[in-house]
């Protein structure tokens, strides 16, 4: 695949991932966060907000790879 159309294709996933994981990240908070503590709140929306970057900057890293030599 060239260059340029993983870059499309990246940039589809990006905008498709970014909101499903925000979704999810907030059913799971909905689900499981009532009734806990300001602190395990807060934790969880530090660890969940952070975690979409590891997905992330997989799929940018697929993205920029060099074209293979033909």
């Amino acid at each position: 695949m060239r260059r340029n159309v993983r870059k499309f294709v990246g940039t589809v996933l990006l905008v498709a991932f970014v909101p499903f994981y925000a979704l999810l990240a907030m059913m799971i908070a909905a689900a499981h966060l009532p009734g806990t503590t300001v602190l395990t709140q807060s934790l969880y929306y530090a660890v969940a907000g952070l975690l979409w970057v590891i997905p992330a900057g997989l799929i940018i890293k697929w993205m920029l790879r060099p074209d293979a030599a033909e």
